[in-house]
């Protein structure tokens, strides 16, 4: 018996496959009886314990390399398709996407692998469940890193305040539009799509078509814009955490204003590193990016 397999039966969780030495796929299920997909890496180490956390348009093969990187170095490594990106954790209802839930999501995954704290990595709207977990869940966020993703408080004022921020958030209003988002994406095999993920591996791309064809699975992600989009997130309590926010100088969908305005935020150690990139930033600095992770977590 393999010892991955071992080892995530005794969790209560399902082994899928072993695709190499380093990162298997385990299906979790939580109190809702949702059924998340996870990558893991790794031998389970108590004190090294990594959550990657993608955002949208990819799922957790967006941190593949990152897994295999960080498994290198000792850790153990869990990075799940987060609420409907899972085909097990595809709720109907655009209110089961809050990011109430979504973050509880994370914290239910970690206690089904028998985990109390670790350290926690997001891109994207995995940055913004980030945020809110580290927020609310304080004891058990090792450190925090997020990409490309200001403070929710910060990011919340620039839609506010900021005409750089509206103009860039322009897309979010459209999400709203039952039907057409899912619509307009899908055309022309995911022309849209593919445009946005210029940057990725063949291989990784196909991935991402692969899901966003399964039932409902496009809708489901856009469904977390709609959730949040006419709710107001209630003002999040100060980091305490050690922080670190990655930031491409040529995003096209997040502005400077509020990366600036994070810095109030945070109440623990904290650091801003700029990169000469877009929002992509794992298939742009690769290394940059997660040498960069290494010694925020180790230090």
């Amino acid at each position: 018996m393999p010892f991955f397999y071992l080892h995530f039966y005794l969790f209560d969780s399902k082994y899928i496959y072993l695709k190499n030495h380093k990162t298997s796929v385990v299906e979790i299920t939580t109190s809702e009886n949702y059924t998340f997909k996870c990558r893991v890496g790794g031998i389970h180490a108590k004190h090294k314990v990594i959550f990657f956390l993608h955002g949208f348009p990819e799922t957790s093969r967006m941190w593949e390399r990152s897994i295999d990187f960080f498994v290198s170095h000792g850790f153990y490594v869990i990075a799940p398709d987060q609420r409907g990106y899972s085909f097990g954790a595809r709720p109907s209802f655009i209110k089961d996407y809050s990011i109430d839930k979504l973050a509880n999501d994370i914290i239910e995954i970690s206690e089904k692998l028998n985990i109390n704290n670790f350290h926690l990595i997001g891109h994207d709207w995995g940055a913004a469940v980030g945020w809110y977990v580290t927020a609310k869940q304080p004891k058990k966020i090792k450190s925090f890193t997020s990409l490309s993703v200001p403070h929710l408080n910060a990011f919340s004022n620039s839609l506010k305040y900021n005409s750089d921020q509206k103009y860039k958030s322009y897309y979010m209003l459209l999400f709203q539009i039952r039907y057409l988002p899912e619509f307009v994406l899908k055309l022309f095999n995911f022309k849209i799509l593919r445009a946005i993920w210029g940057k990725h591996e063949i291989s990784e791309v196909q991935s991402y078509i692969n899901t966003f064809k399964e039932k409902n699975a496009l809708k489901s992600a856009i469904n977390w814009y709609r959730a949040s989009y006419f709710i107001r997130i209630s003002k999040l309590e100060d980091i305490l955490v050690p922080t670190l926010l990655i930031y491409g100088k040529r995003d096209k969908y997040l502005g400077r204003y509020a990366i600036d305005q994070t810095r109030k935020y945070i109440k623990g150690r904290y650091k801003l590193k700029i990169l000469n990139a877009s929002h992509w930033l794992i298939q742009e600095c690769f290394h940059e990016v997660v040498e960069e992770i290494l010694e925020h977590i180790k230090s």
